[in-house]
C-alpha cells in the first residue's frame, strides 16, 4: 500500500488539508494488532502539519523480569514539515509547540507517512520497559539462578583493607 502523501495534491486539496487513515503493522516493532492512525495533514504556507492519534497493542521485553508483555500505544501526533531548506534567514515566523520538531523536507515532493508512524512508535517507548506495577524481576532472577560461571574467578578477589567478596 503506498503511504505517501503527495504535497502538490495536498496543496490542490480543499483548504489545503486531507484526511489519512493508517491502519497496517510495522516493521521492526513486535505489533500484535496492527497500528491505527486517523491524521489531519494541512499546508500551513512554508510548513505543512501532520496531527492525530496513533493506537495499537505491541510486545515489549520487560527490563526487569525479562518477560515479553503487551504494550498499549495510545499517543498523540504533531508533527511539522518544512517544505522548503530552512535556513537561518528564514522569513516566515512559526511558534513550535513543546516538544515539536520541525523535518526538513529539503524539497521533497511527499511525505513518508509509514516513517513518521514507525518514528512516533520508537519515539514514544516507555524508557524502562517494566510488565507492571507488581514485577518481581529480582525474584525471577534469583530463582532461574542466572550466574555465569564465567564469572566465579571473581568470587576469591582480595581488596586490600576489605573483606573477602
Amino acid at each position: 500500500m503506498n503511504y505517501k502523501i503527495s504535497i502538490d495534491e495536498l496543496e490542490n486539496s480543499p483548504s489545503k488539508t486531507l484526511d489519512f487513515h493508517f491502519e497496517d503493522y510495522i516493521k521492526g516493532v513486535d505489533c500484535v494488532t496492527p497500528v491505527t492512525s486517523d491524521l489531519e495533514i494541512k499546508s500551513l504556507g512554508e510548513f505543512i502539519e501532520v496531527t492525530g492519534n496513533v493506537k495499537g497493542i505491541i510486545k515489549l521485553e520487560c527490563d526487569l523480569c525479562l518477560k515479553e508483555f503487551e504494550y498499549k500505544l495510545d499517543f498523540s501526533l504533531d508533527e511539522m514539515f518544512a517544505k522548503n531548506a530552512l535556513l537561518e534567514d528564514y522569513g516566515q515566523e512559526f511558534e513550535l509547540k513543546d516538544g515539536q520538531f520541525v523535518t526538513d523536507l529539503e524539497g521533497a515532493d511527499e511525505i513518508d507517512i509509514y516513517d513518521l508512524l514507525y518514528q512516533s512508535v520508537i519515539l514514544n517507548l516507555p524508557n524502562k520497559k517494566v510488565c507492571g506495577i507488581n514485577c518481581n524481576g529480582d525474584k525471577f532472577l534469583k530463582e532461574e539462578n542466572l550466574s555465569d560461571p564465567r564469572l566465579d574467578v571473581f568470587k576469591n578477589i582480595k581488596i586490600e583493607g576489605k573483606k573477602e567478596i
